[in-house]
């Protein structure tokens, strides 16, 4: 979930309430708007409620807007989300916002379920000349990470911290950025994740030489 911000909603209807791992699940929606690909929806339970902000996390040409979150247990939204079942009914604004990775190339950076933009832009074509460094706690935690697996090959990078696996870098993401000798100053960089992860690499990032303009970011909360 990102910050939050007040639009006029519009009712929709729950296609699908699928749990992804304990306390994370990914809706789909039925597809009342079109978007752009790094954008974002408005989403209350009632159309007076205010509302909370989500990466869509589903492609451009999908019959269904996707929506991924993990269950605050002290929220007014998640916990009765998760219990959405098909032909519920929420109200979600217009997509927008303006986190749409258009520079190439890029390296795309996230954790957690900050991974929900980049889902988007590579089902939608978006992912030539990327490279993506996805951070998480453990193993179960790369979510929705078949997409980029297919999509990505060798240039979907995954760090985890707690476990260890094959094919799978075992520490943190940003020790992995630290390590480098060089960066590329010429690739724009788009952070998506929690604030502290944005602060260390954006100050990584920029001691390597990046541009701070080439510096995108997306908080979650």
């Amino acid at each position: 979930m990102i910050n939050r911000k007040r639009k006029e909603l519009y009712p929709v209807t729950v296609i699908e309430n699928n749990l992804i791992k304990e306390d994370v699940h990914y809706l789909k929606l039925d597809k009342k708007f079109s978007f752009k690909p790094g954008q974002v929806l408005a989403i209350a339970l009632k159309q007076n409620d205010e509302p909370r902000l989500y990466s869509i996390a589903s492609g451009i040409d999908k019959d269904y807007l996707g929506i991924l979150f993990d269950v605050n247990p002290d929220g007014q939204l998640t916990p009765t989300m998760s219990q959405l079942k098909s032909g519920d009914q929420l109200y979600i604004s217009e997509p927008f916002g303006k986190f749409l990775c258009e520079g190439t190339p890029a390296m795309w950076i996230a954790t957690g379920t900050g991974i929900a933009p980049f889902v988007s832009l590579a089902e939608s074509n978006k992912a030539n000349n990327i490279t993506l460094i996805h951070g998480a706690r453990t193993i179960d935690a790369f979510y929705l990470q078949d997409t980029f697996i297919k999509i990505l090959g060798e240039n979907y990078n995954r760090f985890c911290t707690s476990e260890q696996q094959e094919g799978i870098y075992h520490g943190r993401l940003t020790t992995y950025l630290q390590q480098q000798k060089q960066l590329p100053t010429d690739y724009k960089y788009y952070l998506c994740g929690n604030s502290q992860m944005i602060i260390d690499v954006r100050e990584i990032l920029i001691e390597k030489g990046v541009p701070f303009d080439h510096i995108i970011a997306e908080i979650y909360f």
